[in-house]
C-alpha cells in the first residue's frame, strides 16, 4: 500500500422574479426546498445565458444594450450575475435575442453544459472564497461562457478526479486557504499588529508581557476575567469518544471551553492562546472543536487560521523571534541544541516552532521555505502527509502519492524511521529528535537545506510525527545561513517516490518499492523508437 495524503452563510431566500418567473423556476428545478437555488446563483446562470446569446446572435455588448433600450452598464452587471431584471426588461432581452422568454429565464442548461451547470449548483462554487483572490464567481463564469462546451467537459474532468481521489469539499476549501497563506507568503501585518496591541492593553493586569515564555495562568486569567470562560479539563478524559479532540467549544454568555488533560501545558497553551484569538479578533463563524468533523465555509478555516496566527505571535513575539533567528543563521557550523533551545525558551511544540519560521523568515530573511508535517504509525511501513505549506516549489507528490512511496530519504521520513529504530520507544515527554540534511533531487539537482524534529504524539499512542523546514540552496542563501557550508551536514540524494526513482537498489538500499512507474514509461520509450525504427524502413 502507498503513503498518502490526508490532508454559506446565505440562507435560502424568496426570489424576486415575477410571478410567472418565479413559477418557471421552480416548475423547473423541482418545488422542495433543499432544490431552491438562492438568488445569487440564479442572478450568475441567467447572466450566463443572456451573454452566451448575445454572443451566439453576434452582438457587441453596446449594440445589445442599444436595443434592448438598457445601459450598457446595466446589461454588464446582468451578466456578471450582479443584477436580475424586471419581466418587463426580461421580455425586451428575449425579443432582441429571439429566444423564448421562458428559456431564458429558466435555470435548465442545455445537455452540453450539464457538468457547468452541477458545478456552478455545487456548494463547493458557491462556497470558494473567490473575493480572497480578487475575483467574483461571475468574472469566472464570464471566462466558462467564452467556451461553454469545452469548459463544462473541462469542470467534468476536474469533478471525476476529485472523486476518483476522494477529494471532498473541504479538501479544495483548505488548498484554497493554503493558496491564499502562500499568496501573502504567510506573513499577516494585520495579525501581528493585533497581537502586540493585545499584549500592550490586556498583558499588565494579567501578567502578560512580550517576554516569554508566556504563563498558563496569564492566558487562562485573561480568557475568565476579559471573556468570561469557563475552563473544564476534565470532561473530555471523561467521555472516551471525545478523547481525540484537543478542545472542544461551547457558545454561551459564559463561554465553555473543555481542553483535553493528556494534552502537555504547551500544547494547552497553545489552544487558550488561540482561543484569545477567537475573541479579540472578533471571529464569529469558527470550528467548535480542534479536529473539526465538518468545513461549513472558507471563512471557518480561515477564521481558524487567523485564531491559531494570533496565538502563535503572542507565544512567540516577533522581535524575540526574529533575533534567535538571526543568531541561529549566524553560526557557521550547524547548532542542533540552538533549536532545542528555542523550544524551551518559548515553550512550544516543533510544529509550532516551524511554523512560526514560516510566518516570519520568508518576509525577514528574503528567504522562501517549505514546511511538511508528516505522521508514521509504528510498524505500519506508510508515511502520511498531513500539512504542508510550499513557498518555493518543491517537488511534493499529493495526489500522485496516494498511490506511491515517498522517497526514504526525505528529512521527514528519515526522522520517522530513527524514531521507529529507537529502543525503548521514546514517550511524549521525551526530547525531539533533531536532524538536519542538504537534499538534492536526483534528476533536476534542485538542493534544498533541510530542518526537522520528530517526536510522539501525545493523543495518539503509537504515532510519531515529524515536522520539517526547507530552504532552496541558491547563490545567496550561504549569505543569509552561513551554517549552510558546514561539512558535517549529510548530504543526500533523494528524489520523489520510489515508483519514480532512476537510482538502483545498490545505489540506494532505503527503497521501499521497484521504480514501476520509471519502468513502464521506459517501455513506452522502447515503442516509440521500435514504431519509428519501423516507420523508416518503409
Amino acid at each position: 500500500m502507498g503513503d498518502f495524503l490526508l490532508n454559506s452563510e446565505n440562507s435560502l431566500k424568496a426570489v424576486s422574479l415575477t410571478s410567472h418567473c418565479s413559477h418557471h423556476l421552480l416548475h423547473s428545478y423541482g418545488s422542495s426546498k433543499s432544490e431552491l437555488m438562492t438568488n445569487n446563483l440564479i442572478n450568475i446562470i441567467f447572466g450566463m445565458k443572456v451573454r452566451q446569446a448575445r454572443m451566439e446572435t453576434g452582438l457587441t455588448l453596446s449594440e445589445f444594450a442599444t436595443q434592448c433600450e438598457l445601459s450598457p452598464s446595466y446589461v454588464t452587471e446582468i451578466e456578471k450575475g450582479r443584477k436580475y431584471p424586471r419581466g418587463d426588461k426580461i421580455l425586451r432581452m428575449a425579443e432582441v435575442l429571439s429566444k423564448p422568454y421562458d428559456e431564458l429565464v429558466s435555470i435548465a442548461l442545455s445537455p452540453s453544459m450539464t457538468y457547468l451547470s452541477t458545478t456552478l449548483k455545487s456548494m463547493t462554487f458557491q462556497r470558494f472564497p473567490f473575493d480572497e483572490f480578487g475575483l467574483e464567481m461571475g468574472d469566472l463564469v464570464t471566462l466558462l461562457t467564452r467556451e461553454p462546451e469545452k469548459a463544462s467537459a473541462l469542470l467534468h474532468a476536474v469533478l471525476e478526479i476529485g472523486r476518483r481521489y476522494g477529494l471532498h469539499e473541504e479538501d479544495f476549501l483548505r488548498a484554497a486557504l493554503r493558496s491564499y497563506q502562500e499568496i501573502h507568503e504567510n506573513y499577516f501585518q494585520d495579525l501581528e499588529d493585533a497581537a502586540q496591541a493585545f499584549i500592550e492593553r490586556y498583558g499588565p493586569a494579567a501578567g502578560l508581557t512580550d517576554d516569554p515564555p508566556v504563563s498558563k495562568e496569564a492566558l487562562q486569567t485573561i480568557l475568565q476575567n476579559e471573556y468570561g470562560y469557563e475552563l473544564d479539563m476534565e470532561t473530555i478524559q471523561e467521555q472516551p469518544a471525545l478523547t481525540k479532540y484537543r478542545a472542544v467549544f461551547f457558545e454561551g454568555k459564559n463561554p465553555r471551553l473543555l481542553i483535553n488533560s493528556a494534552l502537555s501545558t504547551r500544547q494547552v497553551k497553545f489552544i487558550l492562546a488561540r482561543e484569545v484569538g477567537y475573541q479579540y479578533l472578533k471571529l464569529k463563524e469558527r470550528s467548535f472543536a480542534s479536529t473539526p468533523d465538518q468545513i461549513n465555509s472558507f471563512q471557518q478555516i480561515l477564521n481558524d487560521f487567523k485564531a491559531a496566527y494570533f496565538g502563535g505571535v503572542l507565544l512567540m513575539p516577533r522581535h524575540h523571534m526574529l533575533a534567535d533567528l538571526q543568531h541561529l543563521f549566524e553560526q557557521t557550523t550547524w547548532s542542533p541544541h540552538l533549536m532545542l533551545a528555542m523550544l524551551d525558551k518559548y515553550h512550544v511544540t516543533p510544529e509550532m516552532l516551524f511554523y512560526r519560521f514560516s510566518e516570519l523568515i520568508p518576509q525577514f530573511f528574503g528567504v522562501k521555505l517549505h514546511f511538511l508535517r508528516f505522521h508514521h504509525r509504528e510498524n505500519s511501513g506508510t508515511y502520511q502527509l498531513i500539512k504542508q505549506l510550499n513557498m518555493n516549489q518543491l517537488i511534493v507528490p499529493s495526489g500522485i502519492g496516494l498511490l506511491e512511496h515517498y522517497c526514504r530519504r526525505w528529512l521527514s521520513v528519515r526522522l520517522l524511521r530513527e524514531m521507529e529504530d529507537m529502543h525503548p520507544t521514546p514517550t511524549a515527554s521525551d526530547e525531539p529528535i533533531v536532524g538536519v540534511q542538504m537534499s538534492e533531487f536526483v534528476e533536476s539537482q534542485d538542493r534544498f537545506l533541510c530542518l526537522g524534529f520528530a517526536r510522539e504524539l501525545s493523543l495518539s499512542p503509537g504515532v510519531t510525527s515529524s515536522v520539517i523546514i526547507g530552504f532552496r540552496e541558491e547563490p545567496d542563501l550561504r549569505n543569509t545561513i552561513r551554517f549552510v557550508q558546514d561539512p558535517a551536514i549529510p548530504q543526500v540524494i533523494i528524489n520523489e517516490t520510489c515508483e519514480r526513482c532512476p537510482l538502483t537498489a545498490e545505489q540506494c538500499r532505503e527503497r521501499a518499492v521497484a521504480p514501476s512507474i520509471l519502468q513502464e514509461q521506459q517501455k513506452q520509450r522502447d515503442r516509440k523508437l521500435a514504431l519509428m525504427e519501423i516507420q523508416n524502413q518503409a
